[in-house]
């Protein structure tokens, strides 16, 4: 009998984290899960994981936890996920997103884990033809999509110098049950949840023509934890989501159709962000075979059913913007800027 598998989630707590981390439970294996709680919520995790709170940046915690547990596989989830943020936030980014990323490398490669999962984004490709697909030159338009990339190249060469195996996700417009939607900075669906339920108006960036693919949770989470258990996914790249792009203005309302309130709009300025993003999925289609996704008013509805029951949460206000310049207006008002001083 084959002894179980020991996974460390990274972001367990959080929304994607904790669903990825449910899945592996009921795949058998054992579950550490190492979460911050700055964006997740212990009532996510799910019940029978071992809870560690702590960050990715703690390097030294990150060694103990693998001394202490000697993990099978490595499932890296957690980030601070703000693109638009994150030109404003350039060492908060690379700290979290490419520095803590590195901690798990070092840790995973001399403690000889057997394959490293890490969920990048599709903020790797900039504003390159849609659909995106993985055989495009990355060319990415924020810090995040840049620390991602970085991510990305650095477990290629961590395989190509030391053996360690890998698997990289882009996941993409990730929405559903979980998350966090007190978080004005990311994740579409959630804030116009919220501010549905806050009795506000649903505030869009400019015309509201930007397409998106939304993708409910349950078309990604079981994806990528089971993708060790395929051999030929080692050591590659897959796009990962929903295939039919949506305007901003057709989420708003179906978002407001499906929370049964009216579909009121408020217009932001324009920001510096990409149009038209969606990506292909047809190499990740080869290694795991296909299956139906949820339509976009099915997976809303769920959500919305799930964020009815929860309730609104505090918005949660970013404090320590280290380049104020340029911020879009309608975050300049509400942010703290930490300015260096003469």
């Amino acid at each position: 009998m084959s002894q179980k598998p020991t996974s460390l989630v990274t972001g367990g707590a959080g929304f994607m984290g904790s669903h990825v981390a449910e899945h592996l439970l009921r795949a058998g294996h054992t579950v550490v899960v190492l979460d911050d709680l700055s964006g997740g919520f212990r009532e996510n995790i799910p019940e029978g994981a071992v809870f560690v709170e702590g960050s990715v940046v703690d390097h030294e915690l990150i060694d103990r936890l693998f001394e202490r547990h000697s993990f099978t596989y490595v499932y890296h989830l957690a980030a601070y996920a703000a693109e638009g943020l994150s030109h404003f936030i350039k060492r908060f980014n690379y700290n979290n997103n490419l520095i803590g990323s590195v901690n798990l490398i070092n840790a995973a490669v001399n403690y000889e884990v057997k394959c490293f999962v890490f969920t990048s984004s599709i903020a790797v490709y900039g504003a390159g033809q849609s659909p995106m697909s993985e055989e495009m030159i990355p060319v990415p338009e924020d810090p995040y999509g840049i620390s991602k990339l970085a991510v990305e190249q650095d477990l290629r060469v961590s395989h190509e110098m030391f053996g360690l195996d890998y698997v990289v996700f882009r996941p993409h417009n990730v929405y559903g049950e979980r998350q966090n939607v007190g978080d004005r900075y990311r994740n579409v669906v959630g804030i116009f949840m919220n501010q549905l339920l806050r009795g506000e108006a649903m505030t869009v960036f400019g015309d509201g023509y930007q397409k998106r693919a939304f993708t409910h949770i349950d078309d990604v989470a079981p994806i990528i934890a089971k993708c060790v258990e395929y051999p030929a996914a080692r050591n590659q790249v897959f796009n990962v989501g929903a295939d039919i792009p949506y305007t901003v203005n057709d989420l708003a309302k179906v978002v407001s159709d499906a929370m049964g309130l009216p579909c009121n709009i408020a217009r932001l300025d324009a920001r510096n962000e990409v149009k038209v993003a969606f990506s292909d999925h047809s190499k990740a289609e080869r290694i795991y075979g296909t299956h139906e996704k949820k339509s976009l008013q099915d997976g809303i509805r769920a959500m919305a059913a799930w964020v009815r029951e929860h309730g609104a949460r505090e918005i949660s206000i970013f404090v320590g913007i280290e380049v104020p310049r340029n911020l879009p207006p309608s975050w300049a008002k509400v942010l703290r800027a930490k300015v260096p001083t003469q």
